[in-house]
């Protein structure tokens, strides 16, 4: 296998530069006290006290996409079933930092990647009504994303490369082949819908047993809903699948299209090779890559 690290901060985010951010753009907020969060593939997050956390990008792409959170989360969360992260702050830069940055709102919980929720049933009801509100069309100015709810041809050549990549730690002639046979599903022909765009266990909250949030929308964009539906396999197990897949039948306000699952399959296959082949310094994601992997494999058996 030759997998690939996280890619590389550009910027060096240390507490002591966002503490003399917060100090001379927020002085009501000064006297806080900052911890180190987390950083993933695009920004690093440090809680301000404990109710305020920020979250500043890593690395110059994911600047456009944190405007995008500042412009449409603060639309999108009144409608939606599960809080998210709106921006409640903008920061500027200063001090070194050279990019905008924001503050949100902390939400309680730990990821599903470390604590999965308890009452699987629950959740799948709960994630596919939390979807389904959330897949409504998007207006023209929405942000489109490249590699997120396109159609499927368009992501073969990353997924060969990833497989490759893989070598023999994955069954390749078998991911192919499912891949391939998605690709001449029927495709999302309506109106592109809004996505969360990178929905995975470490992007949804657990809190008391029960899913209590989503978060990390930098990858917001519109299109084919399959993209987010490909959450069922990364999140859930076999037993669940149905109850999502009904619950969200249920409470969409489109009808699903015959093809729209195979596809959502096909996703899962493309987004846990690309986590597999791409966090060789990341044991978690790598972890959600290979057990997504193994759920879409085992369902065509």
């Amino acid at each position: 296998m030759n997998a690939s690290p996280m890619p590389a901060a550009e910027v060096d985010v240390t507490l002591d530069v966002v503490r003399r951010l917060v100090r001379e753009q927020m002085p009501d907020l000064a006297g806080r006290h900052l911890r180190m969060l987390a950083h993933g593939w695009d920004n690093v997050m440090v809680s301000i006290g404990d109710d305020l956390v920020a979250r500043l990008p890593r690395r110059a792409v994911a600047v456009e996409l944190l405007l995008h959170e500042q412009r449409w989360l603060p639309d999108l969360a009144p409608r939606l079933p599960l809080p998210i992260p709106v921006p409640v702050r903008v920061g500027r830069p200063g001090h070194g930092y050279p990019w905008p940055w924001s503050l949100v709102s902390h939400l309680p919980g730990d990821i599903a990647a470390r604590t999965p929720p308890a009452d699987h049933g629950h959740s799948a009801v709960t994630l596919a009504r939390f979807l389904a509100a959330l897949h409504v069309p998007a207006p023209l100015t929405a942000p489109r994303n490249p590699v997120r709810g396109v159609p499927l041809h368009r992501r073969a050549a990353a997924l060969a490369e990833n497989v490759d990549r893989l070598g023999t730690t994955v069954d390749g002639h078998l991911v192919t082949r499912m891949f391939r046979a998605a690709v001449t599903a029927v495709t999302w022909a309506r109106p592109p819908v809004w996505l969360h765009g990178d929905l995975h266990p470490a992007n949804i909250l657990v809190d008391g047993g029960l899913l209590s949030a989503v978060i990390d929308f930098g990858d917001i964009t519109a299109g084919d809903p399959a993209t987010d539906l490909a959450v069922c396999w990364m999140l859930l197990p076999p037993d669940s699948h149905r109850t999502f897949v009904s619950a969200y039948a249920a409470a969409s306000r489109h009808p699903a299209d015959e093809g729209l699952w195979i596809r959502a399959r096909a996703w899962a296959l493309v987004l846990s090779t690309a986590l597999l082949a791409r966090s060789a310094d990341n044991p978690q994601m790598a972890a959600i890559g290979r057990r997504t992997l193994d759920a879409v494999l085992d369902s065509d058996s």
